[in-house]
């Protein structure tokens, strides 16, 4: 009679250890989920990031000047399949040209942190640009990020809607940065593509969403990525409809037939240096490497102007932009 209770308590109490780590691990997952694709509203603030970007790039307050003082920075919206109101900023070329470059902002931007980028193509390339806010960013609808795996649907129908602002004839390069460059290959893999993208440019993108969330899980909180990640991943399928693991810049990108120029700064702790090469070496047919030295996280433009508007300049041109 005393084992038989000796065991029923023993059971129960690790019943309810069962029940309280799980409860942790459930806790802990649904946190990580918030925290990350919750994280504020900075990427909502437009005038920040003009501030920002004024400050860190001379030229921008003029430049946007002069496009504002002909009215030439304009801005327009499209209704995604899934009903959302989605925003993008767009500037005709000096010059009409077929030649376009459709820019991909990265985690808590918005639109406006990609100016400085979209300077460089009008007004050094004379391209046309079209910068969109992706969800939860700017003046697109959204209450969290996607990390790019479902942002891809946006950006691919901004290429589709891109004709109508710059002509049928229009040949685009879609370059993203950080987020944005994720968006880029997981967009790059997949297939009927619109006519008119003829090639990419990723700029310190990640690998994949569960190494980039396992990473920043244990660097931040010092905690093992297994079972928070799994856990995590399962819950954002459940809420969100997709999750960590098929969002995979690394699985798309082995699929892209584009030509692909990799842009990764050799000082990114962020996004680590090491996850480019793996990209590079997964994309089959035409690519090229920069690795910009001693650049940090998103910052090879801002540190090396000259080279990397000559650098992509060359790139757009062997893409036949």
């Amino acid at each position: 009679m005393r084992n038989r209770l000796q065991h029923t308590h023993i059971l129960t109490a690790l019943l309810v250890l069962v029940i309280i780590v799980s409860s942790a691990i459930l806790g802990g997952a649904w946190y990580l989920i918030d925290y990350a694709l919750k994280p504020g509203d900075r990427s909502r603030n437009e005038q920040l990031a003009w501030a920002e970007m004024d400050s860190l790039y001379p030229g921008m307050a003029a430049w946007r000047d002069s496009l504002q003082a002909v009215h030439a920075l304009r801005d327009t919206f499209i209704i995604a399949k899934d009903g959302a109101r989605v925003h993008a900023w767009y500037v005709r070329a000096p010059r009409q040209t077929a030649a376009t470059a459709l820019l991909v902002h990265g985690y808590t931007d918005c639109s406006i942190r990609m100016m400085p980028l979209g300077r460089m193509y009008n007004r050094n390339l004379q391209m046309n640009i079209i910068v969109p806010d992706l969800r939860n960013a700017g003046r697109t609808d959204g209450d969290h990020f996607q990390m790019g795996w479902f942002d891809r649907y946006d950006v691919r129908q901004w290429a589709e809607v891109a004709p109508a602002l710059f002509g049928d004839s229009v040949r685009l390069v879609v370059h993203g940065v950080s987020m944005g460059a994720a968006t880029t290959m997981m967009l790059s893999g997949d297939s009927d593509l619109p006519v008119s993208i003829k090639a990419f440019v990723e700029d310190c993108g990640y690998t994949s969403v569960d190494e980039q969330f396992g990473k920043e899980l244990k660097e931040r909180f010092g905690l093992p990525v297994w079972p928070l990640i799994p856990v995590a991943s399962q819950l954002c399928q459940w809420r969100y409809g997709w999750n960590f693991y098929e969002a995979s810049a690394l699985n798309q990108v082995r699929h892209c037939t584009k030509p692909m120029l990799f842009i990764h700064g050799t000082a990114d702790k962020f996004v680590p240096t090491r996850m480019v090469y793996p990209l590079y070496q997964a994309k089959p047919g035409y690519k090229e490497l920069w690795l910009a030295p001693r650049a940090e996280h998103a910052r090879s433009y801002w540190l090396y102007p000259d080279e990397y508007t000559q650098r992509v300049q060359q790139f757009v041109k062997r893409a036949g932009i």
